[in-house]
């Protein structure tokens, strides 16, 4: 008997570019459609997003991908039993309950302008700035949402009148985009997933709610918060006046947690993501292990209401492959990000140069927004091509900061090798994974899929639909990860890889406290 046809769909909406994938039974990509939107930066540090062009992009790709799908397979829109998303987190956006549209700009989670109010909120609260580390898992920093909500209650006029008038709702990225997928003004559901509500800095991660106290300390109202739901389960259908009418929303998650079931990381495995920033989560079972090494103890992912919590160690970086994509458009020296990898492999190495793309501070594990960026040891030798290959270089100096962390908080590898997988657009690019692998002193497993942010959210909502169980998303999971594997073994000797991470170490002391030259 044949097996009816079964097609997932996959939102993923992230800080540079919005995609939309279509999977198969098998989960197989069969049709993508992916577009860029507008960077906007207003002011030294800061970043935001236009909601409304958001939403537009994210209608453009449904329909791309769906013209695809129908080109390249027998596929009809019938047989997409649902869609997962994924997105950009920690960005934050506070719109009109009514109008359904947006009070200010999307604030992106880079952004640094809420500074000032860290800065009060260390010297007014009795535990400093891991005042709320015990609750939340993070510590007091301009990355997490709920200073940037402050900033908005604090300054924007419009959203303090909604908030007077009831009319204010507070959302990450997969809340706005839920809530105008079900129907917007009167209609749509005001939710969020337990990942993205791990990264507001407002949830208890015992409880998996709004934590009271929290709330009260930092003067938020808990009435324009969204509910909080699991990471596969049917949250709404798909409203009239979009494509997909009719289709469930069956799965959400941030990118990185999406990643790691994206990965089949199961307890004990870790993975690193290069996309805008780098992030590397390390899955810690059912257990929550505090950090003492600068690391965030987070959600990796909760796959079902009744589904037991997996938690995790996390690493987050900044810059990565946005220093590439600054080589491009703030430098000119590349006119693809692409032409990166050339242009650093026509230099034997990076000459001297080392370069802390600190442009909005640094995460961790040095939790330093008054660092910025800086590029020393040039000299008249120094060409585009070492600029270059040190910028590759500082994705993996980073790396190597975080994974030293990890292993000291949760002994990642009593033998001391680490196996990174890995994962992301900027993994194609052959030297930085070489890169990678000799700064670390460890090997790399690349998968035959790299972008598995995506491939994440479509087995959650798979599995909440019933299209695949939990068992068969992580069984065998060395049998799925072997399949188009690329592994890179370092090829330099110990000396060399700590001298050069001693000279790098020396070049991220020098990006602090450079915030007031901005």
């Amino acid at each position: 008997m044949a097996t009816e046809p079964a097609f997932i769909g996959a939102l993923d909406q992230g800080t540079t570019s919005t995609r939309f994938i279509i999977y198969d039974r098998s989960a197989t990509l069969i049709a993508s459609h992916q577009l860029e939107f507008t960077q906007i930066y207003p002011q030294a540090g800061w970043v935001e997003h236009d909601p409304m062009e958001i939403l537009e992009t994210v209608k453009v790709c449904i329909r791309g991908a769906l013209e695809k799908a129908k080109e390249s397979c027998n596929f009809t829109v019938t047989d997409l039993k649902a869609i997962g998303i994924t997105n950009q987190r920690e960005t934050t956006l506070v719109w009109s309950k009514s109008t359904g549209k947006p009070l200010y700009n999307a604030i992106v989670w880079m952004d640094v302008r809420t500074s000032p109010v860290c800065r009060r909120l260390e010297a007014e609260l009795s535990g400093g700035r891991t005042h709320f580390v015990k609750s939340s898992g993070l510590p007091i920093s301009t990355y997490f949402s709920a200073t940037k909500l402050i900033w908005l209650l604090e300054n924007i006029s419009a959203v303090k009148e909604a908030v007077a008038q009831g009319d204010a709702l507070f959302g990450t990225v997969d809340t706005w985009l839920i809530w105008n997928l079900t129907g917007g003004a009167g209609k749509g559901v005001h939710v969020t997933d337990c990942s993205n509500a791990a990264r507001t800095l407002l949830l208890d991660l015992k409880t998996l709610d709004w934590d009271k106290r929290t709330l009260e300390e930092l003067n938020i109202p808990v009435q324009i918060l969204p509910r909080i739901v699991s990471n596969a389960e049917v949250i709404g259908e798909i409203a009239d006046g979009w494509p997909l009418k009719g289709v469930p929303i069956a799965g959400c998650l941030g990118d990185q947690h999406a990643a790691m079931v994206g990965q089949r990381c199961k307890k004990g495995e870790a993975k690193s993501t290069y996309g805008t920033g780098c992030f590397i989560l390390l899955n810690t079972g059912e257990d929550i292990v505090p950090s003492q090494h600068g690391l965030l103890t987070t959600i990796a992912y909760k796959l079902g209401p009744k589904a037991p919590t997996n938690y995790a160690l996390e690493g987050s970086i900044a810059i990565s492959g946005a220093a590439v994509q600054w080589l491009r458009d703030g430098l000119g020296i590349i006119k693809t990000a692409s032409d990166i990898e050339g242009l650093a492999e026509s230099v034997p190495n990076s000459g001297g140069v080392y370069f802390v793309p600190a442009f909005n501070g640094l995460f961790a594990p040095h939790w330093r927004d008054d660092a910025r960026g800086v590029l020393v040891g040039i000299t008249r030798f120094t060409n585009r091509g070492h600029i270059a290959r040190a910028t590759l270089e500082s994705m993996s100096f980073q790396a190597r900061e975080v994974l030293q962390a990890m292993q000291a908080d949760a002994k990642l590898n009593d033998s001391g090798e680490i196996l990174l997988r890995v994962d992301g657009g900027a993994t194609v690019n052959n030297l930085l994974m070489q890169i990678q692998a000799d700064i670390l002193g460890a090997p790399v497993l690349r998968p035959a899929d790299i972008e598995t942010t995506a491939m994440g959210a479509a087995l959650a909502a798979g599995l909440a639909v019933g299209v695949w169980t939990e068992s068969t998303i992580f069984v065998n999971n060395e049998t799925v990860a072997a399949k188009g594997v690329t592994m890179f073994y370092p090829k330099i000797e110990e000396k060399q890889r700590q001298e050069r991470y001693d000279s790098w170490s020396i070049a991220v002391g020098k990006s602090f406290a450079l915030s007031d030259l901005a």
